[in-house]
């Protein structure tokens, strides 16, 4: 970068004398970020050799001549780097404000726009419900009031006749299932007696034939 070369020159030695420092304008933002970002590398590496030549001033007999030079070279390259970071920082700025003011005058531009083309087509008023007359309720003869009221009364007297037939429908279906529990459990009572029955006379017959069996038994003893 051209602004950033012509540093060099204050890098050959710290008896240099102090030079004018030019920097080139600046001409896009991309531009000034990266002279911002060369600025940030040149200092860094300003103060590193700064460190040691301050390390070497140290070793030598005339410890502050040494360390004056290398103060003066410091600032010389640091007062050259501050030029360009501000011209860089200062281009950012005015570039911001102009970006600012175009956005403003565009804006300004379609609102004028925008208002001229709703003055020369004006929106149509819309129309408010409230403003309706309201429907006139229709006349109805005597006639037709008592024959609308006759409909009401069959449409009801059907309504309450088709309930009841319905009433009469579930009264049934429950008189039915009531007919069927008490015919499963008198069922269930038969086939309990007829198994009883049979328990019965099975023991009894059991019993018929352990008494003969033993009957047999004492006879054959006394003919013995």
């Amino acid at each position: 970068m051209t602004s950033l070369i012509l540093l060099a020159g204050l890098a050959g030695g710290a008896c240099a004398a102090p030079a004018a420092t030019t920097v080139a304008p600046t001409q896009t933002v991309a531009e000034a970020d990266a002279k911002l970002a060369e600025v940030a590398r040149e200092r860094a590496e300003a103060e590193r050799k700064y460190a040691a030549q301050e390390a070497v001033c140290y070793d030598k007999f005339f410890v502050n001549n040494c360390l004056d030079k290398a103060k003066e070279e410091r600032r010389l390259r640091l007062s050259a780097l501050r030029s360009v970071e501000v011209e860089a920082n200062h281009f950012k700025r005015k570039h911001a404000v102009e970006e600012r003011d175009r956005d403003l005058e565009e804006r300004a531009r379609k609102d004028a726009e925008d208002a001229a083309k709703q003055a020369a087509n004006p929106p149509k008023p819309r129309a408010n419900p409230a403003d309706k007359p309201a429907p006139r309720p229709l006349k109805t003869t005597p006639a037709q009031r008592q024959a609308e009221h006759a409909a009401r009364l069959r449409e009801r007297d059907a309504q309450r006749a088709s309930e009841a037939g319905e009433r009469a429908k579930k009264v049934e279906r429950f008189e039915e299932k009531q007919r069927e529990s008490q015919q499963r459990q008198e069922e269930i009572a038969r086939k309990k007696a007829e198994r009883a029955a049979k328990q019965a006379k099975r023991a009894e017959e059991a019993a018929a034939k352990a008494a003969a069996d033993a009957e047999k038994a004492r006879q054959k003893a006394q003919a013995r």
